[in-house]
């Protein structure tokens, strides 16, 4: 009661932190009457019916559908058949409930976007909003009412796949993408053609893998759980997603899809989740091999008590649970099962399938790969890229440079372009970074391509280094483009080593000793360790993944046509040694300190990662100046209000991301040397100036003490803003009690 007790305080207060922008799914008394009506009709195998889904069409699935046993199918992806599978559920079944159809809409249906952690480092909420409603728009035209996405777990850890899928390591950016893609995705309604009920995954901690390896297990504290890997989250529910999903991982020892602390108390009573949750792929059925269950039907009662509604391809509910229920050995579920149930008819209703169960066919013509949705596709792309290094300003790059030579295994690639779960995006869409550079230089521009460095991503193949190198010397400069394959990140990607993989860093090494102007161009779903090629290479661009669009996108960037202004939402480490690396650490009791032996750092490593987060670099210069704070004496109940002077003092017209950070001086417990809390991309003209203004609530710099209270507590703070987490400039203010005012 105790614990519980405190629950509800800490509810309290976090409540009154984001009830001003509050979206989430509310109920309608006329909504609640139907689904009481239905409940009430339905047996106990129509019910756990409604709680079940299975992968794609066949005999068993369809017939069970008419029986009332189905009540979600995923991973059909045509209009036509997703109509023919509604009407059995609808004409044939008793109560006729439709199906709601889900995907995997991650980073686009058809039109194949960025990768999401690549739309986060564009840091533009509206143009994400844009592309993700675009994705909502394309996938419902084919019979999508669905997407688990977006992937919201915060990810310290490189080597971890799954990376490429989120908004990288910080917990207020993410939990800004997180509002993003959910109100994209969603709409202003559910209802019509034109929208997806999205699905915030994987709650919860499912990033924290240890060693970065799926699938792993997590342990950590109830304060990192609520400082870090929540907040994304709450912003998800709080922006109105309907549907969650619970993860694979175990959570400090209860498995995240048997939680009852994660799924229930803090989800549907804290939060007052009124949508569903979803289990991933069997992850009730694992339950059995996490060791907490004996068999399928234990693992699914589990489950249902900690809070999962539906069960994805495990089978847990629908096989043996009713007997158990019947033989009264299950007495507590029956309750949960009704709301389950009554959870999952309401977001039935909420898109609008008791009126309209079935898709308009002939919308996709005009939907799918539109002009709109491809330019969307190809501005996101260029706002995503970062620029880590230009020695002497060698980009952009002149258009009718005389001879360019395009090199390495992913220059005409499409397939790598596309990332991981591309969904239904098509290779033979994708324009390649050589189409794309092929289209912009001048008719005058001779490209050298050879196609011999083709197979040089995983294997120790050298046999096309010697055509690489005769081309670079016979070129007035170098685009050199290197990195991953498309399935060397994602689920079930994990990687160990983090360096170019195969023998693209010897290629790097030759063609760099030719003498020539070099750009390395860097495609990959998750930071790399490059120490050399940052230290040798005059330019590098990060590409990430940049979806079909990718090789126009490049080349906008690399011709000048995009100034780019992206900044990385993930730190690069030095090595694999120094993972975890993130900026929002902790500043320990020893420092680290160069001239101290007895500090915290390595003896055979720097301390200090290769890129710090925040950081991306610009065709132009940013100058921060006049920073100050309105008042610097505030108590909990005010906005801190921060003012700074942002000025292009460069030549070229460009967009800076500036960045504010929050660090407590002196609390009860240990705090982060910086806290992100805010940020604005700004477009400025040459030699522009605009001063920019912050505002944010005292109530969002509290923290959990010791007591696990959500609290503010009365002491001084740095503010400090700039274009990335190391380059900034700082003032401080002073939180009081209310009554010292």
């Amino acid at each position: 009661m105790k614990f519980l007790h405190r629950m509800q305080a800490v509810c309290l207060i976090l409540l009154t932190v984001i009830s001003v922008s509050a979206q989430r799914i509310t109920l309608k008394p006329e909504v609640e009457e139907k689904i009481d009506k239905l409940l009430s009709q339905m047996t106990l195998e129509e019910k756990l019916g409604q709680m079940t889904q299975f992968s794609g069409a066949n005999s068993m699935n369809e017939t069970m559908i008419r029986e009332g046993k189905v009540g979600s199918l995923l991973n059909i992806r045509d209009a036509k058949e997703a109509n023919r599978l509604q009407r059995i559920a609808v004409n044939e079944s008793r109560l006729g409930i439709p199906l709601i159809f889900g995907n995997d809409v991650i980073h686009g249906y058809r039109t194949i976007y960025p990768i999401p952690l690549a739309c986060a480092a564009s840091w533009d909420t509206a143009l994400v909003r844009q592309a993700a409603k675009i994705a909502g728009e394309e996938a419902r035209a084919e019979g999508t009412h669905w997407t688990f996405a977006p992937m919201v777990d915060i990810a310290r850890d490189p080597r971890w796949g799954r990376i490429a899928e989120g908004a990288g390591e910080d917990p207020f950016l993410g939990s800004a993408m997180a509002k993003s893609f959910v109100t994209g995705f969603q709409g202003k309604t559910l209802t019509g053609q034109s929208s997806v009920l999205a699905c915030a995954k994987h709650f919860v901690g499912y990033g924290a893998a240890e060693g970065g390896r799926d699938y792993n297990t997590t342990d950590m504290s109830e304060r990192t759980l609520r400082e870090i890997y929540l907040p994304p989250f709450k912003s998800a529910v709080y922006a109105g997603a309907g549907s969650l999903m619970s993860a694979f991982n175990d959570l400090s020892g209860i498995p995240a899809s048997a939680n009852r602390f994660t799924l229930t108390d803090v989800l549907k009573n804290e939060w007052q989740f009124n949508g569903f949750v979803v289990s991933d792929w069997n992850s009730i059925g694992e339950l059995v091999a996490h060791g907490i269950a004996s068999n399928a039907t234990e693992a699914g009662v589990a489950a249902l008590k900690a809070g999962v509604d539906m069960d994805m391809e495990g089978r847990a509910y629908s096989d043996g649970l009713a007997t158990l229920i019947r033989q009264g050995k299950v007495p507590e579920s029956l309750p949960k099962i009704r709301d389950a149930v009554r959870r999952i008819l309401r977001m039935k209703y909420e898109l609008g399938l008791f009126d309209q169960p079935f898709t308009d066919e002939i919308l996709a013509k005009s939907v799918i790969l539109s002009p709109e949705n491809l330019n969307i596709a190809r501005s996101l792309a260029a706002e995503s890229f970062v620029l880590l290094k230009n020695d002497r300003d060698l980009l952009p790059l002149a258009k009718n440079i005389k001879t360019l030579a395009v090199i390495g295994a992913l220059a005409d690639n499409q397939d790598a372009l596309l990332g991981t779960w591309e969904c239904e995006g098509k290779a033979a869409d994708v324009v390649t970074i050589l189409q794309g550079i092929r289209s912009a230089v001048g008719k005058t521009t001779k490209v050298l391509y050879d196609p011999e460095t083709s197979g040089l991503v995983v294997n120790e193949n050298r046999s096309g280094f010697a055509s690489a190198v005769a081309a670079a010397k016979n070129a007035d400069a170098v685009v050199l483009v290197l990195g991953e394959s498309r399935d060397m990140s994602g689920e079930a990607a994990s990687r160990a080593v983090l360096n170019l993989p195969g023998v693209q860093e010897e290629l790097a090494k030759e063609i760099i000793a030719v003498g020539k102007p070099v750009v390395v161009v860097l495609i990959a779903g998750r930071s790399l360790t490059i120490p050399w090629l940052v230290e040798n290479a005059q330019a590098i661009l990060m590409g990430w993944a940049p979806g079909i669009q990718g090789g126009n996108a490049i080349a906008d960037v690399l011709f000048g046509d995009v100034n780019p202004g992206g900044k990385l939402p993930v730190t690069f480490p030095r090595s694999v040694g120094q993972i975890p690396i993130y900026y929002n650490h902790k500043n320990t009791g020893r420092p680290a300190n160069a001239f101290y032996k007895f500090s915290s750092k390595y003896i055979d490593e720097k301390s200090t990662p290769l890129f710090s987060f925040g950081f991306g670099l610009s065709y132009t210069t940013f100058r921060y100046s006049g920073l100050k704070v309105i008042a610097d004496r505030l108590t909990s109940n005010d906005t801190l209000k921060v003012r700074v002077n942002l000025m292009n003092s460069g030549k070229r017209k460009g967009a800076e991301v500036a960045q504010l950070y929050i660090r407590d001086l002196i609390a009860s417990v240990t705090r982060p040397v910086k806290e992100l809390k805010g940020f604005q991309r700004v477009v400025l003209q040459p030699g522009e100036e605009k001063m920019l203004e912050f505002s944010i609530p005292i109530t969002e710099i509290g923290f959990y003490d010791s007591m696990m209270k959500y609290v503010i507590e009365p002491g001084k703070f740095e503010v400090m803003v700039g274009g990335n987490s190391d380059e900034l400039v700082s003032t401080d203010f002073e939180v009081i009690q209310s009554e010292e005012k």
